[in-house]
């Protein structure tokens, strides 16, 4: 077989974006080429574990590096449009993450930026690629679960005033976006659009309970959903020391539990194959009940920022897509934008 020239990988922001060098060393199709971050201290840091690495304090000198292919802007979301859209034009591939910007305007530069120069774009949406979803998604498609009635989301966990203090910029309008909701729940919502489909509208609160921030560490919201089912959804960073992600859907055939990549609960009213529907229980939480960890060893799949990042390198070394393009990352923005506003004005906003 033809050896294809390895994909030139760079990220620009080393918090998060330490996962995305991470993943993006350890492909077989790609070479980490180039590191980029203001923080000096942060930089030397990324460099004692990737020593081969260009290291970068300027976005635009790392943009004109012809070896960088694709980059990963992983900055402050309210700035993830404006390198987004800076990389594409300076001939880059780019892999945007969560959320694609704080709103949705702000977000379609990016697709139109992408459609404009024929760049690839891809975002960060990794939980969808959690080994427990593959059942989860083909349990809805299959019709084993009945018509959806009920879905009940919260993503219960818990940070400290000095994660807010640090940096600055976490828990502002200006470029968080919000607080709970938008950054530690993001995922979770896009999940729940994802699984139960398109929302017709929310009816949402929210507040500040425990920390000194401009937005919100807590919000509780109503979803309906086109199809007619309703939701459930909640953020919190109150919830000491960190609790659960709960991802629970409930249709006419079947119910299924889970928190994060753990599955939990099981039942379906038409068990498959042989098996009743304790066995078939038994055997879905023997193979996804310990987390990703434990489904990769069985599954022989990546998983995270891993499964991301290769899905995005491979999309480039193929030209094809990456898996989640901008307009599928903005679905959830939007759920995301209409919850503000519902708990802003005290209405029911529909979408």
């Amino acid at each position: 077989m033809e050896n294809k020239k390895k994909i030139g990988y760079a990220v620009l922001g080393l918090g998060i974006g330490m996962a995305h060098a991470e993943a993006a060393a350890a492909s077989e199709n790609a070479d980490l080429v180039a590191l980029c971050d203001l923080d000096e201290a942060r930089l030397q840091k990324a460099a004692t574990l990737y020593p081969d690495a260009t290291l970068y304090t300027d976005a635009e000198q790392l943009f004109a590096d012809p070896r960088v292919d694709i980059v990963s802007v992983c900055l402050p979301s309210a700035m993830h449009a404006d390198f987004a859209v800076r990389a594409m034009e300076a001939g880059k591939h780019v892999l945007v993450e969560k959320p694609v910007d704080i709103t949705c305007q702000r977000a379609m530069r990016i697709e139109e930026t992408r459609l404009r120069t024929g760049k690839r774009c891809g975002v960060v949406l990794q939980n969808r690629f959690n080994l427990n979803m593959y059942p989860i998604r083909e349990a809805i498609d299959s019709g084993r679960l009945g018509d959806l009635i009920l879905g009940t989301f919260a993503v219960k966990w818990y940070r400290e005033q000095r994660y807010y203090d640090r940096g600055g910029w976490r828990g502002t309008w200006e470029m968080d976006g919000g607080g709970s909701l938008i950054n530690q729940a993001s995922h979770t919502v896009d999940l729940m659009q994802w699984l139960m489909g398109d929302v017709e509208s929310v009816s949402s609160s929210m507040k500040i309970a425990n920390h000194n921030i401009k937005t919100e560490d807590t919000t509780v919201s109503t979803v309906r959903f086109k199809s007619g089912a309703l939701a459930t959804f909640v953020s919190t960073t109150c919830a000491y020391p960190g609790v659960s992600t709960e991802i629970c859907l409930y249709g006419t055939a079947g119910s299924i539990e889970a928190d994060a990549d753990r599955l939990k609960l099981w039942k379906m009213s038409e068990p498959s194959g042989d098996l009743d529907e304790d066995e078939e229980e038994e055997m879905m939480l023997a193979r996804f009940g310990g987390g990703n960890r434990v489904a990769a060893a069985k599954e022989g799949k990546l998983y995270g920022h891993r499964h991301v990042v290769e899905d995005m390198i491979l999309a480039v070394r193929d030209g094809r897509d990456p898996q989640v393009l901008p307009l599928e990352g903005m679905k959830s923005l939007a759920v995301i934008e209409a919850i503000y506003r519902s708990a802003k004005t005290g209405e029911t906003v529909e979408l």
